[in-house]
């Protein structure tokens, strides 16, 4: 079993619905739906191209998928668990967008959040004593000869390329898009998130993930709310 630590909103809140259907499934309920928006493509090429964020679920990653170390038990895991978020105040970011990162697509914020920065290198810190390292096939699917040196560093020592300043948060909506279905796919996005975007995206709360097995869906374990949210 591997857990990670993602940032997502309540089950019930309005974007965690639509991104739920957008992607096709719901990490909290395991609700699956079908059919691709308006039509735009096929289903079966909407799934597809949506196939890698739907088995993890509609979220943003702070602390990556990571075994229990040695030693370390899921009871001590969600105890920390409970003290951090009652410890932690929740926050806004002041308004999301969607954006790419190179050929993928998500909600990222629209401009730099310093609180966002520090709250995602806490978690990453605060939770490192739980991760058994990575195995040699772990770092090898990272493809570290494609990272910076920071890049490596922060894989070898946090299990995780993109932390500390190299961290970019994004709640992602698609697998690779292809440029030939690049502007179909912005335009779709931007159609069905239009409600959010340009608004704050109120962090009230942390969520931790499961995945049962390598390669299984990741689902929604616990999500707890943050001080004051």
């Amino acid at each position: 079993m591997r857990y990670a630590l993602y940032f997502t909103p309540p089950a019930n809140d309005p974007l965690t619905r639509t991104a739920s259907a957008w992607l096709g499934r719901d990490a909290f309920t395991e609700e699956r739906y079908t059919g691709g928006p308006d039509g735009a493509f096929p289903a079966e090429d909407f799934a597809a191209l949506t196939a890698d964020p739907r088995r993890y679920g509609f979220h943003a990653t702070l602390k990556a998928p990571f075994a229990l170390a040695e030693g370390k038990t899921e009871l001590e895991l969600m105890q920390r668990f409970s003290a951090f978020c009652a410890e932690q105040p929740a926050f806004d970011i002041p308004a999301i967008t969607v954006g790419e990162i190179g050929p993928f697509f998500a909600l990222v914020p629209a401009e730099p959040c310093q609180t966002l920065q520090d709250f995602a290198t806490c978690v990453v810190e605060t939770f490192e004593p739980f991760r058994a390292p990575l195995s040699e096939a772990d770092i090898a699917r990272r493809k570290p000869e494609r990272l910076s040196e920071a890049q490596r560093t922060y894989l070898m020592r946090w299990g995780y390329p993109y932390v500390m300043e190299e961290f970019r948060f994004h709640m992602t909506l698609s697998g690779p898009v292809e440029p030939a279905k690049a502007d179909v796919m912005r335009q779709l996005a931007k159609a069905r998130f239009s409600p959010f975007t340009g608004k704050p995206l109120h962090v009230s709360g942390l969520a931790l993930f499961v995945e049962q097995e390598r390669g299984a869906p990741f689902t929604v374990h616990t999500w707890q709310p943050l001080a004051g949210a």
